[in-house]
């Protein structure tokens, strides 16, 4: 879905690479999710403060459809998506660093050769003051850090940006949170280099289908997928060396949205829309 690719554009320009799996089971159903994601970011500097920051990213998406559904499923049941991405970021004199990132996205079940429909282009547009050592001198007592941007993507049924906000607070020894959209945690290193947290977040994809998807006893066609999820969870993290981070996150959703959309973002058929377990792990190499 294009709002989950576009609120993990600040994520991105400060992790340099990740490899994630990610299964979402549907209960009381025959249905399943997984992904597979990888990615990576090559900083350039510039100047002092200057990165021109080049990316692309791999998604393999599979929906296995095991419950009876009124469409052809044949070769609607795997979806890829590749992206390249260019960031730039500077720091302002009165000390907030501006990053902003434009993208080409290709994404769709690629039945056939690349067409028109499977392109998406997008962009985005932050502000952050970091105030946390990374990039500070003369630390508060408690630091903290707050981000600030939007985000526009050519996906259907997106003509508008959608915002970006993400505040983030050390508040006692060991202790953090960060609040905004799309994620919320309360994090605890309870030995060095191992924290867990608790969250609530988004997660989601969206991909054209290029010989379209008819919905049968209607006149209705399904043109693409796309999946909003919001869940919430206990996450786990372990710096097992410099930079270097394994992750596991599980958890349950609270909201859960699997549809074939028309051509202008309209429902179409609904696959899933029971709440269901969430698990997702990988490895990151973070700035």
């Amino acid at each position: 879905m294009a709002l989950f690719f576009g609120i993990v554009t600040y994520a991105q320009l400060t992790d340099i690479a990740r490899i994630e799996y990610t299964y979402f089971p549907q209960d009381d159903s025959d249905n399943t999710f997984s992904r597979f994601r990888a990615f990576f970011n090559v900083p350039v500097q510039l100047d002092d403060d200057a990165y021109l920051v080049p990316g692309f990213e791999y998604r393999n998406v599979n929906v296995e459809l095991g419950e009876p559904v009124p469409f052809n499923k044949s070769d609607k049941e795997h979806f890829q998506n590749f992206t390249l991405t260019l960031g730039f970021t500077d720091k302002l004199d009165s000390g907030w660093r501006y990053a902003i990132q434009g993208e080409a996205r290709l994404a769709s079940n690629f039945e056939s050769k690349m067409v028109s429909d499977d392109l998406i282009f997008g962009g985005s547009f932050y502000f952050i003051k970091d105030r946390t050592g990374r990039t500070s001198d003369n630390l508060p007592e408690k630091p903290w850090r707050l981000v600030l941007g939007i985000n526009y993507s050519t996906t259907a049924g997106r003509p508008f940006p959608l915002p970006f906000v993400n505040y983030y607070r050390e508040f006692a020894p060991k202790w953090s949170f960060g609040l905004g959209v799309p994620k919320s945690n309360l994090k605890y290193e309870f030995i060095p280099n191992h924290q867990l947290q608790l969250f609530a977040t988004l997660d989601g994809f969206f991909a054209n289908i290029q010989e379209n998807a008819p919905i049968e006893g209607t006149n209705l066609i399904g043109e693409n997928i796309s999946m909003i999820v919001a869940l919430a969870g206990i996450g786990y993290d372990w710096e097992f060396a410099d930079h270097l981070v394994f992750y596991v996150y599980g958890g349950h959703t609270f909201i859960n949205d699997i549809r074939l959309r028309d051509g202008d973002g309209n429902d179409v058929f609904t696959i899933d829309d029971q709440n269901n377990f969430y698990a997702r792990g990988g490895i990151k190499l973070k700035i």
